[in-house]
């Protein structure tokens, strides 16, 4: 049961992440809106999560719970961490704070890059691109993160003795 329990929350791991970053390059290459600094450092948890996760699901599947439950909780931190980098950029976002001094995006290069680099609006950590019910992609990351970090951290401490 407890064996079962590792398997889903992986897989539950690796698709909110696979998820979560599909909607990241969906933004940046569909809709245009080019990654601030913060917002591409709060892709690397998802980027870490996918491979872990697949471990950790192998690992619980071959009857290697406690191998499963320690990258479980390597997922969990990670995930702790970019709930707190994804609250302190909505924060930048809000001006409660200051962001990074030099916090501007790369720009998107395609054809000739100079003139990609003239017409490039570089964004900037401090200004929200979207929004959605007056939460910016930063926000949204922060809830994100915060509930894979619950599962994460739930699935490897289930089952233990105090």
């Amino acid at each position: 049961m407890l064996q079962r329990l590792d398997e889903t929350a992986a897989l539950l791991l690796v698709t909110g992440s696979a998820l979560a970053l599909a909607a990241a390059w969906y933004f940046q290459l569909v809709v245009g809106l080019a990654p601030c600094p913060l917002c591409l450092d709060q892709r690397l948890p998802y980027y870490a999560a996918i491979p872990l996760g697949l471990l950790a699901f192998v690992a619980a599947r071959t009857g290697r719970t406690t191998l499963a439950r320690v990258l479980l909780g390597v997922i969990g931190l990670a995930m702790v961490g970019n709930t707190g980098l994804a609250i302190f950029h909505a924060g930048v976002e809000w001006k409660f704070w200051s962001g990074p001094t030099a916090c501007t995006g790369a720009p998107v290069m395609t054809g000739n890059v100079l003139s990609a680099l003239k017409s490039a609006r570089v964004p900037r950590c401090d200004e929200a691109a979207w929004r959605l019910f007056g939460v910016s992609m930063a926000g949204w990351n922060a809830l994100i993160a915060a509930g894979m970090a619950v599962v994460a951290f739930g699935a490897a401490t289930t089952g233990r003795k105090a």
